[in-house]
């Protein structure tokens, strides 16, 4: 059974390059050596001798520099050894190459300087890339004066070591560059997935923020509602009386779906001017638990954000919950002012006078929060930059929300 074909990892094929290129650079380095000893060998023994002295310096140096990257015991002394063999490596070819630079073959072995200075320029410090160079230099101007080299031999065959030291640098910089390019670009791909992250989870609590307050509000009431009817059924058996409760407790949950759809959608559209939703409220609570229920304005009405309309909205929706926990059957009063650089919402109610409750003529209730709505109408509007009071004021129950508002020139911008 054949095994299933994979694509190589980064790391295998850095490996298979590596070797590729050393396979390259060794036939290349035999190739040189024909080129200067069998096809065009050096007229003179002296100069033989010398370029077989320098080609086989850097051939050790080539091992050497196979060694140092390809065998893994090697590599804890590759810093330190590399800049050594390279200059070797510039040395001997450059000496092999000024003994006989009339001929083609001992030109040709000065490639081998130009590629260990290049490689020196590439992967080593600037200290070390100019030791290479100045090895490569100095061995090529030594050859080349004690076989009475041309100008062209003591000139040129060292710019052609120091040019590859040159360009080694330029490589160089160009990875730094592109490594520098790659470590950015990795950093903002990080940064925007860390602020889609965030930004996902704060829809959440967004939406969990809403769906909580819908919920506590349509439950908040249905379980007065509920508790309403019991108390009837048990305490005065008025079946008539409670199969009316019950039947208001029916439209009051296809009233809280109808509410938590809104909630919904209003997570993903704009919502009603924030005084018609609260109209829209008031009107709601007076005709569910019949009492008096009256909402007024004042000041000039002005734009309202979104986020800040559902917060004063569900603010509001939660004291009306609370007035009928706190004060059944007493008037309520939802007042938004309009001010220069804020927005108030105040809910007041009577409370019931004390003892109503134990009279035994009306049901004693409880809302379904768990006393959790003041701590979330606060976090809702302390996240907006707002504020929240409320408490007892001579015999009235009052919740008090303010927040800030932009200029009308910041939000049309």
């Amino acid at each position: 059974m054949s095994r299933p074909w994979r694509s190589a990892t980064p790391d295998e094929t850095g490996v298979m390059l590596r070797w590729v290129n050393w396979v390259a650079r060794s036939l290349g380095f035999l190739w040189v050596g024909l080129l200067a000893f069998v096809f065009y060998p050096p007229s003179r023994g002296s100069a033989l001798a010398v370029q077989a002295v320098g080609y086989s310096v850097a051939g050790l140096g080539l091992v050497a520099w196979i060694v140092l990257e390809g065998v893994r015991r090697a590599a804890p002394h590759r810093g330190r050894l590399l800049p050594t063999v390279l200059g070797l490596i510039a040395a001997g070819a450059g000496a092999a190459a000024a003994a006989d630079s009339a001929s083609a073959g001992g030109l040709v072995l000065v490639i081998y300087g130009f590629v260990a200075t290049m490689a020196a320029g590439a992967e080593t410090s600037v200290a070390a890339v100019l030791g290479a160079t100045a090895a490569g230099v100095l061995a090529t101007e030594v050859s080349g004066l004690a076989f009475s080299g041309s100008i062209g031999t003591l000139i040129g065959l060292p710019l052609v070591i120091a040019s590859g030291a040159v360009v080694g640098r330029n490589r160089a910089a160009y990875r730094i560059q592109a490594e520098q390019a790659a470590a950015l670009l990795a950093q903002r791909e990080q940064l925007q997935a860390e602020q889609r992250r965030a930004d996902l989870l704060d829809e959440r609590t967004r939406i969990a923020r809403e769906i909580h307050d819908v919920l506590a509000h349509s439950l908040g009431a249905l379980s007065i509602q509920v508790q309403a009817a019991r108390s009837v059924l048990t305490d005065r058996g008025d079946i008539d009386r409670a199969s009316d409760l019950l039947a208001a407790a029916q439209r009051m949950a296809a009233e809280g779906l109808t509410e938590t759809r809104r909630a919904v959608q209003a997570l993903r559209a704009d919502t009603l001017p924030l005084e018609q939703e609260l109209a829209r409220v008031t009107d709601t609570y007076a005709h569910r638990y019949g009492v008096a229920a009256r909402f007024s304005t004042g000041g000039p009405p002005r734009p309202v954000p979104p986020d800040a309309t559902v917060a004063l909205l569900r603010i509001a929706q939660e004291a009306l919950v609370n007035a009928a926990k706190h004060g059944s059957g007493q008037a309520v009063t939802v007042r938004l002012d309009y001010r220069d650089s804020d927005v108030q919402l105040a809910v007041r109610n009577n409370l019931a006078p004390a003892g109503a409750r134990d009279d035994g003529r009306g049901p004693a209730v409880q809302t379904a929060n768990a006393g959790y709505g003041l701590t979330g109408m606060r976090e809702r509007l302390r996240i907006l930059g707002g504020t929240l009071e409320a408490g007892r004021d001579d015999g009235q129950w009052v919740v008090t929300a303010l927040l800030g508002l932009p200029r009308p020139e910041t939000m049309a911008s």
